[in-house]
């Protein structure tokens, strides 16, 4: 495979706050399509509430590398299932001095139709955590409690 990449541009905009876009996600017609605003979190001096820290979209990257990755192996799989979604926390801590993003638990819940699928979906859920491109990538502890609910 060749290698992809991913472009973002970010543009201070005041106090410690900016705006991020990705020219990959904006059209020509709206320029805040593929924008969205970020800042400091409020726990830092400054701090504004209310708005994407780099903390969230860490935690977020994580989280949403989780569900695409199931449903691809689960598309592969031909799991039958009615709804992924994922709770996630990602966990701030000063190590040695420094501010390091020093976990992340994920908790997604998979509802299946058929008690007969369970394995399956646990498979693919083990499956999907160990494929994370995300998860791969970064030296944070990743903790994973999934549920698989029948419906």
């Amino acid at each position: 495979m060749e290698p992809h990449f991913y472009n973002v541009q970010i543009q201070w905009s005041n106090d410690r706050k900016g705006v991020m876009c990705s020219p990959e996600l904006s059209n020509s017609s709206d320029q805040k399509n593929g924008c969205i605003e970020v800042a400091t979190p409020p726990e830092f001096p400054k701090g504004i509430p209310g708005i994407w820290s780099p903390e969230h979209l860490f935690t977020a990257a994580v989280s949403s590398c989780l569900m695409t990755t199931f449903l691809s192996i689960a598309e592969n799989s031909k799991l039958e299932f009615t709804s992924f979604q994922c709770n996630s926390k990602g966990k701030l801590d000063q190590v040695d001095g420094k501010y390091l993003m020093t976990e992340v638990i994920l908790e997604p819940t998979v509802t299946i139709p058929h008690e007969k699928d369970r394995e399956r979906a646990e498979r693919v859920m083990t499956k999907a955590e160990a494929a994370c491109l995300i998860s791969n990538s970064i030296k944070s502890k990743v903790t994973m409690l999934p549920k698989i609910l029948v419906v």
